[in-house]
């Protein structure tokens, strides 16, 4: 059994996250997600994550994706889409590094984008 703590991501920060394995189309490898669910719901280590992808100009318009500018705060290196058709639940096991903090405004877009995708009114 190891001693280490595992991480304790928090609803809006970015970190690495191992999604390997993956199946078909589902989001691959090691790569920036953001912590969606709200802090210290459920009694599993498991958080709710959307992953970020590279931006693609054909992603303008697609609700399901959001667009994050690189920032220092943030930690992301180049104009990133948050992909929450792909929202998944994941233990803590699979955060590697914290990376950053999205701000207020991107997460408001971000649960926005959910709602959307799953026709919450």
């Amino acid at each position: 059994m190891s001693n280490t703590i595992p991480p304790n991501p928090r609803r809006g920060e970015v970190w690495d996250v191992d999604f390997d394995p993956t199946i078909g189309a589902e989001i691959q490898k090691i790569r920036p997600a953001v912590v969606v669910s709200i802090n210290g719901i459920g009694r599993l280590p498991l958080k709710l994550v959307a992953p970020i992808t590279d931006w693609k100009t054909h992603f303008s318009g697609r609700i399901w994706l959001v667009n994050v500018k690189p920032t220092n705060t943030n930690g992301l290196t180049k104009e990133s889409g948050v992909d929450v058709l792909q929202v998944k639940s994941l233990d803590v096991q699979r955060f590697l590094t914290k990376r950053g903090q999205l701000t207020a405004t991107l997460m408001t877009e971000i649960s926005a984008a959910i709602a959307a995708i799953i026709d919450y009114q």
